[in-house]
């Protein structure tokens, strides 16, 4: 089966199930329900929907059995519609790609704001040293100079030769 295909497929009974939920099905149950995928098999045979929920635990579960008794009539739509000679099984998959997101998010400007209050205590700070701390490539080499010179000098040796 061609990859375009099923594509277009999967992007078509994306927007027909959308459109059911919105204007068809009227199961009190069903909360704010978002498509936000439908994937295909290359075969054509199923097809699996991701939704979201808005709201809590509890209405995410009521959700989700709303679709499960919805399914025979959104079945039958999507064949209707798709006009598939063999209409696909729907599975509905909760889709917990939005509710990650919004929880990094939420740690990402929790870290923002700790970085601005490290900041903030940070403005006035004095170093407890030197201010640069650590040598320069010329001074290095000053002191090695320094410390050649010394050991040639060193009392006993100057001068001597070995016998």
């Amino acid at each position: 089966m061609d990859a375009a295909r099923a594509s277009k497929i999967a992007d078509r009974i994306q927007q027909i199930v959308a459109e059911l939920l919105k204007r068809r099905i009227k199961d009190p149950r069903l909360g704010f329900v978002t498509v936000t995928d439908a994937r295909i098999t290359p075969d054509l045979s199923e097809a699996t929907v991701f939704y979201t929920v808005f709201g809590s635990e509890v209405e995410r579960a009521d959700s989700a059995a709303a679709l499960e008794s919805a399914k025979g009539l959104i079945r039958s739509e999507v064949g209707r519609q798709t006009g598939l000679r063999h209409t696909p099984t729907l599975t509905f998959t909760h889709d917990p790609l939005p509710d990650s997101a919004r929880h990094l998010h939420d740690l990402l400007a929790e870290a923002r704001a700790r970085d601005a209050e490290i900041a903030k205590k940070a403005e006035n700070a004095q170093y407890a040293g030197d201010a640069d701390p650590y040598r320069k490539p010329d001074e290095a080499e000053d002191e090695d100079d320094e410390s050649t010179e010394n050991a040639d000098e060193a009392p006993g040796r100057a001068g001597h030769s070995a016998l």
